[in-house]
């Protein structure tokens, strides 16, 4: 099943976030299909970017996305 979720990178304790489209079969950090936008919560405000219409065009495929990013993109209006 294709999800779309986030993938952390970043320094220790210190995260940040890249939405990815991905095969739920990879790990959290391997390999993913499409970058569809990022996710910086260390920062004030936190800031988010994502493309709405990649991720839009990804649900209609049947792509998953987490609860995560289900609230994510939300708050982004992609939803």
């Amino acid at each position: 099943m294709v999800k779309i979720r986030l993938r952390r990178m970043g320094a220790k304790k210190a995260p940040f976030y890249r939405i990815v489209v991905a095969d739920s079969r990879y790990p959290r950090d391997g390999r993913f299909i499409e970058e569809i936008g990022f996710y910086n919560p260390t920062v004030n405000p936190s800031e988010l970017k994502v493309d709405a219409e990649r991720a839009q065009a990804w649900i209609k495929t049947g792509a998953q996305p987490t609860e995560t990013v289900r609230d994510l993109l939300k708050k982004a209006g992609a939803l």
